[in-house]
């Protein structure tokens, strides 16, 4: 279960990057409005999708095997968005905006893509605080794949907000932009 560390006194007592440096290694920190998140490694269900979804887009849009390429598709890349911290569960970079991957341990330049795999625990931080940062860091396409529901929720950033691009479910064919060129079984994603 995710857990905030809140603060009494915001202006002074923001949580920083130094805070998720000093967690232990098996526990992830993501710092959004200046609030200290803290969760273990996922679950097994979430773990899975998360690795399936990677598997199905990997070889056609990070390494252009079958598909058209020209993307960096990463496992859980740490992301310093302004005074934000972000651990999306995968997110990619198309190879035009991001030529090469950055030699630090993490990026500033926002994801093209991002996808969140749900977990009753970390839910709502993925739907409300960490969706606000996205869109206010002009993320191009948001996804929310939730292995309980076996869903996955697609949104576009269209004139400033964000636009559902597609609801599919169960073992649906999902062909949805940015990846829509190689569709995959929706139901390869659930354990």
């Amino acid at each position: 279960m995710p857990y905030a560390l809140r603060m009494s006194n915001a202006a002074i007592d923001r949580a920083t990057y130094v805070d998720i440096l000093k967690l232990p290694e098996n526990i992830t920190g993501e710092v959004i409005n200046g609030v200290l998140y803290q969760q273990p490694r996922p679950a097994p269900r979430h773990a899975y999708a998360s690795s399936r979804l990677g598997a199905a887009i990997n070889s056609p849009f990070d390494r252009g095997k079958g598909g058209p390429g020209g993307w960096w598709i990463l496992d859980e890349p740490e992301c310093h968005l302004g005074a934000d911290i972000l651990v999306p569960d995968i997110a990619g970079w198309r190879r035009e905006r991001m030529s090469s991957l950055p030699d630090t341990a993490w990026f500033e330049l926002p994801p093209d893509w991002v996808c969140e795999v749900l977990s009753p625990s970390t839910a709502s931080k993925d739907r409300i605080d960490k969706q606000g940062v996205y869109l206010r860091e002009g993320v191009g396409f948001l996804w929310f794949i939730d292995p309980e529901a076996k869903t996955l929720e697609a949104f576009q950033l269209t004139s400033g907000s964000w636009l559902l691009i597609a609801a599919l479910s169960g073992e649906d064919q999902a062909a949805v932009a940015p990846f829509d060129d190689v569709p995959f079984d929706l139901g390869e994603l659930w354990a």
